[in-house]
């Protein structure tokens, strides 16, 4: 018998230690717990082990010390298990403190044995013929068998407890652990009350500690998977259809008899399947399909039914059992519907403008590519529509109304357009339009989009469009350049209040070019001296040079000789003309200094642009610039134009009266060429004005007497308001003579000479 037991012990211990070895590497939290409960049992089965073996009184008593000490290890390894299995060690550290007190004096109390004998004492007795030490048992062998009972029934209540607070499905978790204690502990009070030799009980300790091994990292509650699946199918909002292997319906869910409007058995699930979504492989093991349902809304009062689209996502998929054979299937079928419409409202607003509800400039490029391709020998109109001065609806109306103008003119498009072709918002308050040349009635378009008054009943405004038109041409051509070319088209009319509609041609491509050219040009021609001024003499009545006026002109390294037409209008526009004004002031005062020096006493007229009162303050400037160069303000005439002055013309009057009053000379230029008002005449702070005579080379021969008439008395009225008058544009010696006895002081013109080179003045005349 004492061989027999000696085996199964050793078998008992290899096996514990396979068990302590796996759990140490377990990554579960109970892992650590698991290790230690099986560790510790080691201990006493060894300790048996050696009582079971030994003949011997040293070793045999070795042996018992190892058997309760150990015990204590393991009765402490099942109260840590405990705790972690049951999940309560923080609700119950200050027992587990009591505990690992009691334990500790029972270690102590053993210590002291050996000299005390308080605790036990062993006696040989014969067993299988053989010297076996039993065990005598003291007062402190009472103690420690007190403490393991007391830690084994804490345990035991430990898993009652929470047995009774868990809910059904879990109480076989618990179970098993509980019923092992309790027949563990039996068994060994067994042991002790019989007074057998041999310790048999060491065998359900280890059998505990295995069974604890298996269900905390291997056994599944299968009772609990089942039931939470049937939860989890029974509670999802998905529709549910399970199905045997003979593809019969055998059990769906609420959400699945809701759906197919089930009533009673399910047979008829198949062909209700079929019936909503359709033929599919519905024999097949695994799909997924996504379906759109259209129902009628028939619980709808309204005699119209309305339409309402509902999106399903199915899937199928197989079953099968622990050999890979198939057992059955089953269907899940999930409304969609809101994520679906959802995620069509983000592409809607991805793709259409939030105010207006067009399309983005970059879905509108995206479709009428799609729109090339697909029809590749049709020809297209590329539409650029821009609302004129629309910052001033905003300004004076406010952002609400000017909200309001565009979603107006917005659906004032999309009516004109319809199906003819596709429109969209650009940036602001342009809009751009794609459409066949065939579909483009330009007279509808003009009477419909160019001009019409806005109102939203209180407020009431009159708009005016511009279309910039470009009829594609180069199909290959990227969109964003085609609609470049329209809204050039449409720059030509930009101020235009009679003209809406403007086609695109070779020319204006060529003219925006240019402009690109000698607008990157002008910071270097500037630096190098490229634009100079030439001179153009001004004569008395005795026909002697008094002075010039000083023409731009630019001498382009690769363009050559630019006249002022090729450039000025152009930086008039941008307003980079205030730099070359600034430029050509600069070089006219180095001129008067320069002359000043050698004697000659020449003045210059310099011309100032509308422009120039934006970007600077022209007084301060040009003041300096004369201070720096030491010249007398009367020797460089200001030269300001006539329609400058009937803008904001209070605000040029002071201006201009600086300028006098500063000492320098003023001349209004084109006097009589257009919108002379005489009214303004009196008002006008000027010492000089220039009569152009253009006007008189368009006049006809049988009117030519009565233009003469109207320049004789203009030069009389100047003359007794105190005004010098020059007259510029002469070009035959008939008209200086008829002139010069008129009246007129100074003059101006080809018959004298024409627009020269410094240095040719210079040697001409100085």
């Amino acid at each position: 018998m004492r061989l027999t037991y000696t085996i199964i012990f050793v078998v008992l211990i290899v096996i514990l230690f396979n068990c302590a070895f796996v759990s140490r590497k377990s990554t579960k939290s109970i892992g650590n717990a698991v290790f230690w409960l099986v560790t510790s049992f080691i201990i006493p089965v060894f300790g048996n082990l050696i009582i079971i073996f030994s003949s011997n009184k040293l070793l045999s008593t070795i042996g018992y010390y190892i058997y309760f000490i150990g015990m204590d290890s393991a009765v402490m390894a099942i109260m840590y298990y405990s705790f972690k299995y049951c999940n309560i060690e923080r609700r119950f550290k200050k027992v587990y403190y009591l505990i690992h007190s009691l334990v500790f004096i029972d270690c102590i109390q053993y210590i002291f044995n050996p000299f005390f004998h308080q605790a036990f004492t062993t006696e040989p007795i014969t067993v299988d013929n053989r010297i076996y030490y039993s065990l005598n048992a003291f007062p402190g062998q009472t103690y420690h068998r007190i403490v393991c009972y007391g830690i084994l029934l804490v345990a035991i209540a430990i898993f009652f407890m929470k047995i009774v607070t868990s809910p059904k499905i879990y109480v076989e978790k618990y179970a098993v652990i509980l019923i092992a204690l309790i027949f563990i502990t039996l068994w060994e009070t067994y042991y002790i009350v019989s007074k057998i030799p041999v310790d048999r009980s060491m065998i359900g300790f280890a059998a505990f500690a295995v069974l604890a091994f298996y269900f905390s990292l291997y056994y599944r509650p299968m009772r609990l998977l089942d039931q939470m699946l049937v939860n989890m199918v029974s509670n999802t909002k998905d529709a549910i259809y399970f199905f045997d292997k003979n593809r019969n319906c055998v059990w769906v869910n609420e959400p699945g008899r809701l759906l197919l409007d089930l009533v009673g058995d399910f047979e008829s699930v198949p062909a209700r399947l079929r019936d909503m979504f359709g033929e599919k492989e519905w024999s097949a093991d695994e799909w997924c399909a996504k379906e759109v349902i259209d129902y009628k809304n028939i619980y709808d009062k309204n005699p119209e039914n309305t339409s309402v689209k509902k999106y399903y996502y199915l899937e199928k998929h197989k079953v099968e059992d622990d050999r890979g054979e198939k057992i059955g299937s089953f269907i899940s079928i999930r409304d969609i519907t809101k994520e679906q419409l959802a995620l069509e409202k983000e592409r809607y607003n991805a793709t259409h403008d939030s105010l207006t509800e067009m399309y983005t400039k970059e879905y509108l490029f995206q479709l009428f590519r799609n729109m090339l391709n697909e029809n590749p020998d049709r020809e297209y109109y590329v539409i650029y529509a821009n609302i004129n001065d629309f910052k001033i609806v905003n300004d004076i109306f406010g952002n609400e109304f000017g909200d309001f103008v565009l979603k107006y003119i917005a659906s004032i498009i999309q009516s004109q357009v319809q199906d003819k072709g596709i429109c969209g918002r650009l940036v602001g308050d342009t809009f751009g339009i794609c459409i066949p040349v065939d579909e483009f009635d330009e007279e509808s378009f003009e009477k419909e989009l160019t001009h019409f008054t806005v109102s939203d009943g209180t407020v009431e405004h009159y708009i005016l469009m511009h279309l910039g038109v470009y009829k594609v041409n180069k199909k290959e051509l990227e969109i964003s350049y085609m609609f470049d070319r329209a809204r050039i088209a449409l720059s030509t009319i930009k101020n235009d209040y009679k003209t809406y509609i403007a086609f695109y041609d070779h020319k204006m491509r060529e003219d925006m070019l240019w402009e690109q050219h000698i607008t990157t040009d002008l910071a270097e021609a500037l630096k190098n001296n490229q634009i100079v001024p030439f001179l153009q003499p001004i004569v008395n009545s005795q026909q002697k040079v008094v002075g010039a006026e000083a023409l731009v002109r630019w001498l382009h390294p690769e363009d050559g000789f630019l006249a002022p037409y090729r450039f000025i209008p152009i930086f008039e526009k941008n307003g980079m003309i205030a730099e070359v004004d600034k430029h050509m002031w600069e070089a006219a005062c180095q001129l008067l200094s320069k002359w000043k020096k050698s004697g000659k006493e020449f003045f210059i007229s310099i011309n100032i642009s509308p422009k120039d009162f934006y970007f600077m303050n022209v007084y301060e400037v040009i003041k300096e610039i004369t201070t720096r160069y030491d010249i007398d303000p009367k020797m460089l005439r200001i030269e300001i134009t006539e329609t400058m002055m009937m803008n904001d013309a209070e605000k040029r009057f002071d201006i201009i009266r600086h300028f006098r009053e500063g000492g320098f000379t003023v001349e209004m230029d084109d006097f009589g060429s257009g919108y002379s008002s005489l009214n303004m005449l009196k008002d006008m702070p000027v010492d000089l004005i220039k009569i152009d005579m253009a006007f008189l080379r368009k006049t006809k021969d049988s009117k030519m007497e009565k233009a003469m008439v109207i320049v004789h008395h203009v030069i009389r009225m100047l003359n007794e308001l105190g005004l010098v008058s020059l007259t510029e544009g002469v070009e035959e010696e008939k008209q200086f003579s008829q002139l010069s006895s008129m009246g007129c002081s100074l003059f101006q013109g080809y018959y004298f000479s024409k627009p020269m080179p410094v240095k040719e003045f210079e040697d001409k005349y100085l």
